[in-house]
């Protein structure tokens, strides 16, 4: 079994890093404050010359074709530096994925190369609803077929780039009598159609610089042809992308927990208390010791869950695994990096508190670690059956 990187991807995973570190990082902190978003777009547009707005997308389509692997260690070197950028990346390549496998060809050329070529800073997609969020099914959003188009009504919230995709991937109900999750259709909306109203920016605990919008679509009239893949399947196709989303969000998440333990170990080897560094202390070594070996055993999950979606076999337990296992650890790490940090690492002189804040929430969206759990179990559930 062979776990080394191929050439490409290490070439991949090299650019992406040199990316990360001059120019994401300079300025993260300042976008996390609200600064200037005119470098957050300007960096977007860098990062879709460069082709990772397309990973696993075909280069007929504007993609970079460099596969499943290739985009998981992309998302851990650009969140290593900016969480709010990584998270943009992320779903722009999961909008791609959906549109490559269900969009008529008409769909494909007219929306992937405007993502992957950043002439659309984003793509957005619209699922979660007030009262349906880990529980998508129970989506109220309708679409009603009326002459030679589609009237959609109803409420999107959490909506990753809201406010500046230039296209939406839309759920929502197109047979109110079929059972739960049988009645639901899927729609490309664009940016600035009647009737689509972008709602407040959320005010969030991290990841600032990555704006979060509710969605509204009030008598929002859609041509025949918005409708993407078969009439009343779009839930099961929201369940199989969502999947291949949280080899994302984990790949992310490990990009966090790195930086974050990245900085502490650095600080231990600086720090000196009762007449010695800190890092000679074994309570010190011990959280530095624990704390890589969950983040090297993040990243090979992430790695098999990856694999497996690149090569057509069945991934879904193995994303679950990943994400849950590679967020809840994201999470650790920056509480661990914390507490060597002391005082200074609660302060925004250091980076800490931002990766703390920002790891947050990987274990909230693309399904909370509770329904991994639901999901990892039922799986394995079957398997036994």
């Amino acid at each position: 079994m062979n776990l080394d990187l191929t050439e490409e991807q290490k070439l991949i995973q090299d650019t992406a890093r040199d990316f990360a570190r001059s120019e994401l990082a300079p300025g993260a902190a300042a976008l996390d404050q609200g600064g200037d978003d005119s470098s957050f777009y300007a960096n977007l547009k860098k990062l879709a010359e460069l082709g990772f707005m397309g990973l696993n997308v075909k280069d007929e389509f504007g993609g970079t074709e460099a596969g499943v692997v290739a985009f998981s260690v992309t998302m851990t070197e650009i969140a290593r530096a900016c969480a709010a950028t990584a998270v943009t990346v992320s779903v722009n390549n999961m909008v791609n994925e959906v549109i490559q496998a269900l969009g008529s060809d008409e769909q494909k050329a007219r929306y992937i190369a405007r993502i992957c070529s950043g002439e659309y800073q984003a793509g957005a997609f619209a699922l979660t609803e007030p009262g349906a969020g880990s529980d998508p099914a129970a989506m109220t959003t309708t679409a009603v077929r009326d002459g030679d188009g589609w009237v959609l009504n109803g409420s999107k919230i959490f909506i990753t780039s809201g406010s500046f995709a230039g296209v939406f991937v839309v759920w929502a109900v197109t047979d109110p009598v079929a059972r739960k999750g049988k009645g639901i259709s899927l729609f490309l909306v664009e940016a600035g159609t009647k009737g689509l109203i972008i709602g407040k920016k959320e005010k969030k605990m991290g990841q600032h610089g990555s704006p979060t919008n509710e969605l509204l679509f009030q008598d929002c009239r859609i041509p025949a042809d918005a409708l993407m893949g078969q009439l009343n399947d779009g839930f099961r196709a929201a369940v199989a992308e969502l999947a291949g989303g949280r080899i994302g969000i984990g790949s992310l998440a490990l990009g966090i927990g790195l930086a974050a333990m990245d900085m502490a170990t650095q600080y231990s080897l600086e720090r000196s208390q009762f007449g010695k560094k800190i890092s000679e202390f074994q309570a010190i070594q011990w959280k530095i010791a624990d704390m890589y070996t969950a983040l090297e055993a993040s990243r090979l999950l992430l790695m098999n869950a990856a694999y497996k979606k690149e090569q057509g076999r069945s991934f879904a337990k193995e994303a679950s695994m990943a994400k849950l296992f590679a967020t809840e650890a994201a999470n650790k790490a920056c509480y661990e990096a914390m507490q060597i940090f002391g005082g200074y690492g609660y302060t925004s002189d250091f980076p800490i508190e931002r990766y703390t804040r920002d790891a947050r929430i990987t274990t909230i969206y693309e399904g909370t670690s509770e329904i991994q759990r639901l999901i990892i179990a039922r799986e394995i559930l079957n398997e036994f059956s």
